[in-house]
């Protein structure tokens, strides 16, 4: 087992001596969690196949899910790039540093196991201080997956990260809580018109504001994923989960019949905006808080702290409202149907047939 260390710096003014203790691990070859605008990152040196790999094994990740490059300028970024189409710069000069990877042609120094084996490589720039100071001081790039095992919640606190990751990784870079909570937007720029792979936090408005219209991926059962986080039960707490569809009052009424009923599983969690919880009957012991129903930036910055939070030992299931697709809602409507497993039902359905059918199964209910 990995002495995994943690190494904790101010994200207003990242102590150089600390960055560069943790800069020394990706040099080296180790791994090496961190701090982006959006989630905590398992870092590695992406030019180094074996380190590569190690991430794959600290994770339990599938060999063909392909990892984003991080690199402290856009050069460096494109540097990895066979070519470079237009929309990438426009994308580039627009949103970097921020929450958006380009997906573009593969340079054969690249190597495969941080593409997947696919012809192209995921790269971004992260607006976040920490992540920007430790990438300057490595003076490499950086192949970083959201660093989490395989599947659970991403992790948006140090202490996510060592839930899941301590004794498997070099050491823990803690600056702070991350900002957006959800991942970054995934585009591919390599087909006409650019398609999302991956909602986040750059919004398909914003996208095509500055190149034009884009597609959103519809993927083809058997494919081998193009993006992280397709896989479709992912960011999954370890109980059941259910996305529950309709307005605060309509979500409330059903909860509260559920409850003076009994009609599920007594260990029951939610996640809910602050609307539906003040129309609760009374509060459930495990309910955790998203904010409010018009501010998505907010439910999506706290999405997985709530999954990790509630789903503690003996809880069976867990409800989680589901928010307006609008903006940064399509990710955290996204991220949330992952977590579910494809389990989606509306309050009426919850009303009439209980938590036990909320859990049952992974098709959409009607």
């Amino acid at each position: 087992m990995i002495r995994t260390r943690l190494l904790r710096v101010d994200p207003a003014c990242p102590d150089p001596g600390v960055i560069e203790e943790a800069a020394m691990v990706l040099r080296r070859g180790g791994l090496l969690a961190f701090p982006t605008e959006t989630v905590y990152g398992l870092g590695a040196h992406a030019l180094d196949p074996a380190a590569v790999r190690a991430v794959f094994a600290a994770k339990g990740r599938p060999a063909d899910n392909p990892l984003i490059v991080h690199t402290r300028c856009p050069e460096e970024a494109f540097a990895l790039a066979r070519a470079l189409p237009e929309a990438a710069v426009r994308l580039a000069e627009a949103f970097w540093p921020g929450p958006l990877t380009l997906v573009v042609e593969a340079d054969p120094a690249v190597p495969r196991e941080t593409t997947a084996g696919l012809p192209t490589v995921a790269v971004r720039i992260p607006a976040h201080p920490v992540a920007l100071a430790l990438l300057e001081a490595a003076g490499v790039p950086v192949a970083a997956p959201s660093a989490n095992l395989s599947g659970r919640p991403s992790p948006t606190r140090a202490e996510h990260v060592l839930e899941d990751l301590e004794g498997r990784i070099d050491g823990v870079l803690d600056g702070g809580e991350t900002g957006v909570g959800v991942e970054s937007t995934v585009i591919d720029v390599t087909v006409t018109p650019p398609v999302v792979l991956r909602p986040g936090g750059v919004s398909r408005e914003e996208l095509e504001a500055v190149i034009g219209p884009v597609r959103e991926a519809v993927p083809a059962a058997g494919e081998a994923p193009r993006s992280p986080g397709l896989k479709y039960r992912h960011y999954a707490p370890r109980a059941r989960a259910v996305v529950v569809r309709g307005s605060p009052g309509e979500i409330a009424r059903a909860i509260n019949q559920v409850l003076e009923t009994g009609a599920g599983p007594s260990r029951a969690a939610f996640l809910l905006s602050d609307e539906t919880a003040a129309r609760l009957a009374r509060r459930p012991e495990r309910l955790f808080l998203l904010g409010g129903r018009e501010r998505p930036e907010e439910a999506a910055r706290r999405l997985y702290r709530g999954l990790r939070e509630v789903d503690l030992p003996g809880v069976e299931l867990i409800v989680m409202e589901a928010y307006p697709e609008a903006g940064i809602g399509r990710a955290l409507m996204d991220r949330m149907r992952r977590a579910a497993g494809g389990r989606e039902m509306d309050a009426g359905a919850l009303a009439q047939r209980g938590f036990e059918a909320a859990g049952g199964g992974g098709e959409t209910a009607p």
